[in-house]
């Protein structure tokens, strides 16, 4: 049976390996589309899909939840990809200053832990802010409007809204958490250690593809339609981005470790976990 690779607005790699002809032609796949990658843990536990791509937060809630997650590959990290902006104008200088602030984001993703690890270092915790569960368009708009105080943010809009002087970066993803994407899947799935090898090829070869031709992936990006962001935007976040792919190693474990903790210090973990030794190598044996 073919490899069901699921498809989600938000990672790009496999948005533009849908649309690129002969991308992944290596695997016996198809892609399976869906709305939401939060919704990848359920898509996967009904075998909808055996493969996704997400950032790093919805493995470990999955796992938290007692999901057999099985770590396959990851990308570079993406410093640039995320921020935590605020109005042009507004009073805000510094994290500390949005002690009860309404910060916009998608809660469980990647946004989660960038806000944690960011107000954290000020001497706050996630109790500290009220988060408001806004998809990025609608985030942009209660931005503007005074709905919410800050917006935590991910390319494309984050670069479009800072070019456009409609935002200001408070605090960048920076150095403060790796922002990596994250292929993974379940064990009762099935993928096996040489599939895996398999996989992690072939998304390596794609990312390298990708990055030697930005105008054409700029192009099927513009055309896809996933917002309202121009050409020129995806081309510029195209050339920004490190396309690499690697297999898990323990060091990305770590970091996975690392993000589970600072979840179960604020409460965003139904129960503590433990990920020693699941490496892509251990984790499909």
């Amino acid at each position: 049976m073919s490899l069901r690779i699921g498809v989600h607005p938000n990672n790009i790699h496999l948005t533009l390996a849908e649309r690129w002809p002969n991308a992944l032609d290596n695997l016996d796949r198809m892609f399976v589309n869906y709305l939401e990658g939060r919704d990848s843990a359920k898509l996967l536990a009904a075998g909808t899909i055996d493969l996704c791509g997400t950032g790093s937060t919805p493995p470990l809630l999955a796992e938290a939840a007692g999901l057999d997650v099985v770590y396959v590959a990851a990308s570079a990290p993406r410093p640039a990809n995320g921020g935590i902006v605020v109005a042009i104008d507004a009073p805000f200088r510094t994290i500390a200053d949005l002690r009860g602030a309404r910060i916009a984001l998608l809660d469980g993703s990647f946004h989660t832990y960038l806000l944690a690890k960011v107000i954290e270092g000020v001497g706050l915790s996630l109790r500290d802010v009220i988060r408001v569960e806004l998809s990025p368009g609608a985030s942009l708009q209660a931005l503007g409007s005074g709905a919410v105080e800050a917006w935590v943010a991910m390319a494309p809009l984050l670069d479009q809204s800072l070019a456009a002087g409609r935002t200001r970066l408070l605090a960048p993803c920076g150095a403060k958490i790796p922002n990596r994407s994250i292929f993974w899947s379940l064990d009762r799935r099935g993928l096996v250690a040489g599939m895996i090898d398999n996989i992690v090829s072939a998304l390596a070869e794609f990312g390298d593809e990708i990055a030697s031709a930005p105008d054409r992936a700029a192009d099927l990006l513009a055309e896809a339609d996933l917002a309202d962001v121009d050409r020129g935007t995806w081309r510029k976040i195209i050339c920004a981005r490190d396309w690499r792919i690697v297999p898990m190693t323990d060091a990305i474990i770590a970091e996975q470790q690392a993000e589970a903790d600072t979840l179960a210090r604020h409460g965003d973990l139904v129960r503590p976990i433990r990920l020693a030794g699941r490496s892509s190598s251990s984790s499909a044996a």
